[in-house]
């Protein structure tokens, strides 16, 4: 075995040294001390041969393993080198691969030069120490001179187990690191000759080559399987032998098994015992093959192979049972080469004891009798004895018998025969069984000996005899006994019947029947009873064998069942019906009473007689006549016991048949909305109940089955849903029984939502005259106030409707509207709720008609315009009024001739606003620059205005100049624009402090802002301020006195002043806050009067050319300015107005002046281009919207065509505004005829059936 593992090993590290090899051979060059590797992996050769032929020298050679045993030693006292330091660490001599003859010397070199270092091998990873005498291994020594580094290995006398890898190893020291060499293999060969080789050399395939071949006859034996058998070839032109080897695989039989028994006394063995055989077989190629045979029957064919030692081997694990006894087991061993089955067996001798002892014949005897029993074992091996004992003593059996048991064993058995005494009671009985096989254990079987004898005394506990007992009084009764064995029986009896518990649960139970308890000596039976009339003079008895005890009770109880019986069955109104009350059974007796719904009857008494449980009966009669009234009432009898204070009744309920009558709370008329569901209720009576419900409506009887939109309900109610208003009128029911018919009406009132049929729009009246808004609605039911009105707008919670009427008549309301204002006209919305959802509305558009009202800024309105016949003018005039407007216009009272190419007027209507805008092309000073009249007219009158055509000059003055807001060091200003003159017009501030000489100057940026923040200010000063206006022909002047303003600043104690309602724009940062503007000013003046003569030339020329300038580049200005100009135009026109409102206000109206700077209008689309975006919200009187700037001034360059502007920018019409759908606004009708179309977006379901996607 231990040589198959050394091979084992030693195959793996040839495997292992060749790789290695390859791999230094691939790098020796990288290192001077390894030389060139040239050894052979060899494996326990055991002969050579020479050939007889030594042509070309060959050699075959069979190896045969042997075993190889390494030990590690840990030694100590490491020799030191002594050589000098200065010598350089390295090997100068390296051990090479060597391969010797088994018993020959073999010596591996190293030479190192590592001084202060230990020097010492290593065998196959073991380190063999730096010892030279290498302890534990006696043919191994260290030979040289250490001195000079001479560390060789010798090694005397090789054997098979000095095969193996050798290094040597230099320790780590001061000069440097360890050292170690390249890994060498000596090969050990052995010394067995082939004896039967031929070998034939030929010539090879080419010139001066030879073939060599040599056949070696070899007869196998078991041992050489495994083993190589090499073949090497030597020759003078090899530095060393070739070889090629092949590994012999010999097939031979196993060896015999053997089975090792665990244990001296092969094949005995104990029951119950866990059995483990191992069977073994050795050698074998194949491995053997195991078996385990029961009496010949296989039983296991599971082994297990170890191929190191050639070992096969099956354990068979089994629990030894009684039938094993006299069993055969066996193993079998056998390959594919064996002749034969190899089998070795073991007889098994059981041994086991009695699996169970057995006792036949009863323990319980009567006093001074005899008892016979029988004690029997089951089959043992060996057999057993038997012995009785009674308690601690011993008893002599009658018999003893032994028989022959089951496998292989034997049965015991004894008779026992003894007089038993009531002293023996409760002793136990035992049967034991010994032998000396089993001497550690112990077999018994036992028994308790009952000895019979009866009970000593006997009697009963209770309540006293005679003793009034109520029915339902819950008595407890104990019967008790003394002595007695076994215990007493203790049996309860009712007159002489036993007493059982009901067998259904109940609670609470009446009977309770305890168990046997027992205290001691004495044994007792309890009976609960739960007292009822059949209790009353009843014995109750108690019995123990021979003995026994009684007592009564005397139970008191109420009618055990009060019966009512009636002379007929069946009850009609009319009968007479005569009811017999009967009192069963009482005690003690009672008195019968009637009483019907509360209502006490009289009755005949009948005498008193007796009854069942000893009691006492009694009856009572009473005579009834019936009506349909009585039909479910309950007749009582009462059945009072004085002695009880108890009350027991019964009633009899009177089941009347009579045909159907209705009730009074049957509902005639019901309520019902559209669309919902209705419900016909039935109150009627009836008994039998009626066998069907027939409703019709109008003629035609409903199915009773149920449709569509009804049913008929099991109690006759008929349910409507979805119902309409043609479900509206009477609903006749008849229903019928076995006794008659009846027949009702009932009325279903259908009431529905408002629709608006028929609504005015538009209503129109002449101002100051008087109309009515009629709105008439389809409705039910139709209510005085269901009628209401709102006005429509922006401003709806500001209109009220305090001064018009409000009518309603019927289905017909009525808005009656007396002397019309123009403020009134507008959306007006009728709603009509009669608390039916959802309400009605419908919308109506009340038109006042009034005369044109011309739009008059006073005292007059300037344009301005250059008169060189290159400009343009545009006069705008814009009047309202109610039908439409037609614009004529004159120059200088002269009808202004409109086919003259020079004018051009465009006309619009948007609603109640109609503007008319003139241009003049070309403008000529001397034939324009007059005085132009427009007047609109309508039906109901006319209105004019004079707009006025001027040249271009300086600005007018501004106006209105007031203080916003105020601190210590500053102030806010605002002010009016006035007339620019046509140009573009800048302000500056003139302003001095009252106390100091001198004026201080100040510029508004930006150029067009009317607000303005003066800061530089000193706290409690006086302060006048003047505004100047200028534009490139000049200023304004000082003369105005709109056009300044006197303030005092507040003093730092003072909060400062808040704003009125804009925040000023603020002066740029850098002007100096210290008043030394007045110093400067007075060195400027001087200077500008000594040099006033030189300079006026200068600036007349000047002037000149600015205003020449000023008027070309008025084209050219950048929308940034225009902006600014029409944000300071339309402040001008909506100043005091709420709500962003452009309606002009002429009071405390300044004249109003319009640059012409850059304008160039578009051409707007005309009305029946424009859609509207937004829905009609009514006419406005004061808060009608206009434009911001309404006369702009016109440019002086034409504009080319298509490139006009919108005329109206800063109307702004957003959904509410007044917009107009597409119609021909020249139609002063058309305007007004629809609505729907205008209106906010509404749910279809918010409108009436009847407007649903139509128009009014």
């Amino acid at each position: 075995m231990g040589g198959e593992k050394i091979r084992e090993r030693k195959r793996e590290r040839c495997q292992k040294r060749d790789k290695e090899k390859s791999k230094r051979q691939r790098h020796r060059q990288k290192d001077p001390y390894r030389e060139k590797a040239t050894g052979r992996c060899r494996r326990q050769v055991v002969g050579i041969a020479e050939a007889r032929r030594r042509r070309r020298g060959m050699a075959l050679r069979i190896p045969i393993r042997a075993p190889l045993l390494f030990m590690g030693l840990l030694t100590t006292g490491l020799a030191q080198l002594q050589i000098p330091a200065s010598t350089s660490r390295g090997f100068w001599a390296l051990p090479e691969n060597m391969t010797v003859v088994e018993g020959a010397a073999a010596e591996l070199l190293c030479g190192v030069s590592a001084p202060g270092s230990a020097v010492q091998w290593a065998k196959d990873g073991l380190l063999l120490g730096p010892d030279p005498r290498i302890p534990g291994f006696p043919r191994y020594h260290l030979v040289g001179d250490p001195t000079r580094g001479e560390f060789h290995l010798h090694i005397e006398a090789c054997d098979l187990s000095d095969d193996a890898e050798y290094e040597c190893q230099v320790s780590r020291s001061e000069t440097g690191l360890e050292l170690v060499s390249p890994r060498v293999i000596l090969s050990i060969l052995g010394g067995q000759i082939i004896p039967h080789i031929t070998a034939n050399v030929n010539e090879g395939s080419q010139e001066k080559l030879f073939t060599t071949e040599a056949t070696a006859r070899v007869t196998p034996q078991s041992s050489d399987d495994g083993q190589l058998l090499i073949c090497e070839g030597s020759s003078p032109a090899l530095d060393t032998p070739i070889k090629v080897s092949v590994t012999m695989n010999v097939l031979f039989p196993p060896g015999p098994p053997v089975i090792e028994w665990p244990g001296l006394d092969e094949g005995h063995v104990r029951a119950g015992q866990s059995l483990e055989l191992q069977c073994m077989a050795r050698g074998g190629n194949p491995p053997a093959t195991l078996q385990w045979l029961k009496n010949g029957q296989p039983m296991l064919t599971a082994w297990g192979t170890e191929h190191a030692q050639a070992v096969a081997r099956s354990m068979l694990v089994m629990i030894v049972r009684p039938e094993d006894h006299g069993t055969r087991l066996s193993c079998e061993a056998h390959n594919s080469v064996s002749k034969g089955i190899q089998e070795r067996g073991v007889t098994l001798q059981v041994t086991f004891p009695p699996s169970a002892i057995t006792i036949l014949g009863s323990a319980s005897q009567s006093e001074n009798k005899n008892v016979t029993l029988s004690c029997i074992t089951k089959s043992s091996r060996p057999r057993v004895l038997l012995r009785w004992w009674l308690g601690w003593r011993q008893l002599l059996p009658t018999e003893d018998t032994v028989m022959d048991g089951l496998h292989g064993g034997y049965i015991s058995m004894s008779n026992l025969t003894f007089l038993v005494r009531r002293e023996d009671n409760g002793l136990t009985l035992t049967c034991e069984a010994f032998s000396e096989a089993f001497t550690k254990e112990t077999f018994k079987k036992s028994l308790t000996l009952n000895v019979k004898y009866p009970a000593q005394k006997l009697w009963i506990e209770g309540p006293p005899e005679g003793q009034l007992l109520r029915a339902g009084t819950r008595v407890r009764l104990v019967c008790l006994a003394i002595g007695g064995n076994p215990d007493p029986s203790l049996t309860w009896y009712k007159d002489s019947r036993p007493v059982t518990e009901p067998r259904l649960s109940q609670e609470p139970r009446s009977v309770q029947l305890g168990n046997l308890e027992k205290s001691g000596s004495i044994v007792s039976r309890e009976l609960v009873l739960v007292t009822s009339p059949s209790d009353n003079q009843a014995k109750f008895m108690c019995k123990a064998g021979q003995l026994s005890a009684s007592m009564q009770l005397v139970v008191q109880f109420p009618p055990t069942n009060l019966t009512i019986l009636a002379n007929v069955s069946v009850l009609r109104p009319g009968d007479a019906l005569n009811l017999t009350c009967v009192s069963v059974s009482s005690n003690p007796p009672v008195s019968l009473s009637w009483d019907k719904e509360g209502e006490k009857l009289e009755g005949v008494t009948s005498p008193p007689r007796s009854a069942p449980f000893k009691g006492s009966a009694a009856a009572r009669s009473v005579l009834l006549r019936i009506s349909s009234g009585d039909h479910g009432h309950r007749v009582t009898c009462s059945a009072h016991s004085a002695g009880l204070r108890e009350t027991v009744s019964a009633f009899y309920r009177l089941n009347v048949l009579y045909p159907p009558e209705f009730l009074g709370e049957q509902v005639l008329v019901v309520t019902a909305v559209e669309q919902g569901e209705a419900l016909l209720p039935v109150s009627v009576s009836a008994n039998p109940a009626p066998e069907a419900f027939n409703w019709t409506f109008r003629g035609y009887r409903l199915s009773p089955g149920g449709g569509p939109r009804h049913r008929i309900l099991s109690s006759g109610t008929l349910q409507l849903w979805n119902v309409t208003r043609a479900d509206d009128g009477l609903y006749q029911l008849h229903c019928q029984n076995s006794e008659g018919t009846a027949e009702a009406l009932v009325r279903l009132d259908v009431h529905y939502a408002p629709t608006i049929r028929a609504l005015q729009d538009p209503t129109e009246v002449n101002i100051g005259g008087s109309v009515d808004i009629i709105c008439t609605v389809d409705a039910k039911p139709i209510l005085p106030g269901m009628f209401n009105w709102e006005r429509l707008g922006e401003e709806e919670e500001n209109w009220s409707l305090d001064d018009m009427e409000k009518l309603s008549e019927g289905s017909t309301g009525r808005l009656r509207i007396h002397h019309a204002k123009l403020a009134q006209a507008g959306a007006y919305q009728c709603i009509v709720d009669n608390g039916v959802a959802p309400p009605a509305r419908g919308l109506v558009r009340l038109v006042v008609r009034f005369a044109p009202q011309v739009e008059h800024p006073t005292p007059l309105t300037k344009v301005a315009a250059a008169g060189d016949s290159t400009s343009s003018a545009t006069l705008h005039c814009r009047a309202r009024g109610v039908p439409n407007i037609v614009f004529t216009w004159t120059k200088n009272g002269v009808p202004l001739d409109l086919q003259d190419p020079r004018y051009t007027e465009h006309t619009y209507h948007q609603g109640g606003v109609h503007s008319s805008l003139l241009t003049i092309a070309n403008v000529s000073a001397a034939q324009d620059y007059a005085l132009f009249t427009c007047t609109a007219t309508n039906t109901l009158g006319s209105d004019h205005t004079n707009i006025q055509l001027v040249s271009i000059s300086r600005p007018d003055p501004p106006s209105g100049i007031k203080v916003v807001s105020m601190t210590p060091y500053s102030v806010g200003l605002e002010w009016k624009p006035g007339f620019d003159g046509g140009l573009p017009q800048t302000f500056q501030i003139r302003y001095e402090a009252l106390e100091t000489p001198g004026f201080l100057y100040m510029d508004v940026l930006p150029p067009q802002a009317t607000t303005f923040t003066l800061t530089g200010l000193q706290p409690s000063t006086r302060y006048r301020v003047w505004l100047l206006a200028s534009n490139a022909l000049g200023d304004s002047g000082l003369a105005d006195k709109g056009s300044q303003i006197s303030f005092t600043t507040p003093g730092l104690d003072q909060p400062p002043e808040e704003p009125d309602y804009q925040v000023p724009t603020e002066q740029p940062a850098g002007f100096p806050e210290l008043p030394l503007m007045p110093v400067l000013l007075a060195v400027g003046g001087l200077l500008l009067l000594s040099n006033a003569s030189c300079v006026a030339g200068f600036l007349w020329q000047r002037r000149l050319r600015r205003l020449a300038e000023g008027i070309s580049e008025k084209t050219k200005a950048d929308s940034k300015e225009d902006r600014i100009r029409n944000d300071y135009e339309e402040s001008q026109w909506t100043e005091g107005l709420d709500n962003q409102s452009s309606t002009v206000s002429t009071k405390d109206m300044e004249p109003y002046y319009h640059s012409m700077k850059d304008f160039s209008p578009q051409l707007p689309s005309t009305l029946e281009e424009v859609s509207c975006p937004g829905g009609f919200t009514g006419l406005e009187e004061e808060n009608m919207i206009f434009p911001g700037h309404l006369y702009d001034e016109v440019g002086r360059l034409n504009t080319p065509a298509g490139t006009w502007g919108p005329l109206y920018d800063e109307v702004q019409l957003g959904p509410r505004d007044l917009c107009w759908p597409e119609d021909e606004y020249e139609n002063p009708k058309g305007i007004y005829d629809q609505v729907a179309g205008d209106l906010d977006p509404m749910e279809m379901d918010s409108l009436p059936f009847e407007l649903r996607g139509h128009l009014v």
